[in-house]
């Protein structure tokens, strides 16, 4: 039961934490201009995930469904942990956006969604689906290649921050690059807007099973073959 509890809390923070302050960064730079702007939230984002799965990962450090997604998939974890993880998610990514939404200034908060994710009208929903499965694929093998795999180099979440930046950096300005459901989830619950939110559940899980199962047959077994 305690530990549980201890990784329910873990998750609680780190999505907490990726949620807050992503969204924080995204309604404070409303109004920049674009580059600017997403260069900044792509850093907000990779720098706290960085920061949180190394402060955690001793503990329990997915803070994604899609990644808990996948750890379940390739039994890294059971499913009554994949369930505390999916809770707890969803739980600090509303709890989150609460607070942004209650201590934000208003403008922003609406204008912004409360830092959600939304679909270019420049895109089709199938074009969001697969943006967000590759940039989630490229995730996943970061987290399995540096966290999963233990010969893999100890570098803590600064790979795996670095991969959420750059993908971000690629896709944030057609999709918001959430690569995340509980991200999406929370401000979406909150604000009750749910436009196009299907496609941050179905692109990310699909993203991260091809990631997860890729990695565990082709690298993981077989180096114990």
């Amino acid at each position: 039961m305690r530990d549980t509890i201890r990784t329910f809390v873990a998750e609680f923070i780190g999505t907490f934490a990726l949620t807050f302050v992503g969204g924080a960064a995204i309604m404070a730079t409303r109004g920049a201009e674009a580059g600017s702007g997403l260069l900044i939230a792509a850093m907000a984002h990779g720098l706290i995930l960085g920061l949180m799965i190394t402060a955690l990962m001793k503990v329990s450090a997915a803070f994604n469904p899609a990644v808990s997604f996948a750890l379940v998939l390739t039994r890294t974890i059971s499913p009554v942990t994949f369930a505390v993880h999916l809770v707890a998610q969803l739980a600090g990514a509303v709890v989150a956006a609460m607070l942004l939404q209650g201590n934000m200034p208003p403008e922003a908060v609406t204008a912004t969604r409360i830092g959600g994710q939304q679909i270019s009208t420049l895109i089709t929903g199938p074009q969001a689906v697969f943006l967000e499965a590759t940039a989630t694929f490229l995730l996943v093998m970061s987290v399995f290649g540096t966290a999963v795999d233990p010969k893999g180099p100890k570098v803590g979440g600064f790979a795996i921050g670095l991969t959420v930046a750059a993908d971000i950096l690629a896709i944030g300005g057609l999709t918001g690059a959430s690569m995340n459901p509980a991200r999406t989830f929370g401000p979406a619950f909150v604000s009750g807007i749910w436009e196009g939110h299907a496609i941050y559940w179905i692109g990310p899980l699909v993203g991260a099973a091809v990631a997860g199962l890729l990695y565990k047959f082709l690298f993981l077994d077989a180096e114990t073959a």
